[in-house]
């Protein structure tokens, strides 16, 4: 497995790139103050992506799943070279707040098998991270069972379902892979989700500009509870547009409508890219992977 890393001018995030068998890979590893306060790693779960969201640049062809091995892989050797470049003796013992999310690339639930073996090996290697997956919903009910036993299984397990429309009729534009779940259906998951574990569900919505009407939040705080359902809000780039631009550019509006949100007692949090971003790190904003993808036109 072949290995390129790439530093961010402020040196707060690298991004790692996997060449495997007939295949590729990214993860991108964040440091928020230091390694000891809070370190993220996103990995792959998939070379490409078959969902095909319109803003992603890396959904525009799928490759393959990656096994369980190469999921994993991703996150042993970021952590081995943290450990190493930084004298930590473990990682998952010195970190106060250590998230690893299935994000990066790809669809988890798409690859759901690999990805359930992968939580469960990487929950033995370090307990004390945090498991997030984060999936668009998927309809297909026998494998979000599975998610529910394993989450009550392991409670490291946390889950999120990327939105990012209030209106079915802009969301399958948007996200036009047809098998999968509405807004409704990804309502009463998340309810299901939820008592099952005791733990919030995270709503991921971009933020563009045109799908924050009055109408839209209306219809966003009908849908979802703020018992259950705590919401990030972040900003939708173009795939030649880095996050941290981007941010920039909606940070006034995301701190608005969080506000709005707040008010009727939601828990908000932003995902703010500044600085963290001049590597093509974001979520289907990986620069590498799109040029190997057009390599193989």
């Amino acid at each position: 497995m072949e290995i390129k890393i790439f530093e961010s001018s402020e040196k707060n995030v690298w991004k790692y790139v996997f060449k495997l068998e007939k295949a590729i890979a990214e993860a991108v590893l964040y440091r928020y103050e230091s390694f000891q306060k809070r370190t993220v790693i996103c990995c792959s779960v998939q070379s490409g992506c078959p969902v095909g969201c319109s803003f992603c640049g890396t959904g525009k062809r799928f490759i393959r799943n990656l096994t369980t091995y190469e999921i994993v892989e991703q996150v042993r050797r970021i952590v081995r070279n943290i450990e190493t470049q930084n004298g930590i003796m473990s990682l998952n013992s010195f970190c106060e707040k250590f998230q690893i999310m299935f994000m990066s690339m790809g669809e988890p639930m798409l690859n759901f098998e690999n990805v359930k073996d992968a939580i469960i090996e990487l929950n033995k290697l370090y307990p004390n991270a945090q498991l997030l997956l984060s999936t668009v919903g998927i309809n297909k009910p026998e494998v979000l069972g599975e998610l529910v036993q394993l989450s009550k299984t392991i409670s490291k397990v946390g889950l999120q379902f990327s939105i990012h429309q209030a209106f079915e009729e802009k969301r399958n534009v948007l996200i036009p892979y047809k098998n999968k779940l509405t807004l409704r259906e990804i309502r009463d998951w998340g309810m299901v989700w939820h008592l099952a574990t005791g733990r919030p569900v995270f709503l991921n919505y971009c933020i563009d500009g045109n799908n924050i009407s009055d109408d839209e939040i209306s219809v966003l705080k009908d849908l979802f509870s703020p018992a259950i359902f705590n919401f990030t809000f972040s900003v939708i780039c173009s795939a030649d547009e880095t996050m941290r631009d981007a941010g920039y550019r909606n940070h006034e509006t995301i701190q608005q409508v969080m506000g709005v949100f707040v008010e009727d007692g939601y828990n908000v949090r932003m995902f703010d890219p500044a600085g963290q971003d001049d590597i093509g790190g974001g979520c289907g904003q990986l620069w590498y992977v799109q040029e190997y993808l057009k390599s193989l036109k």
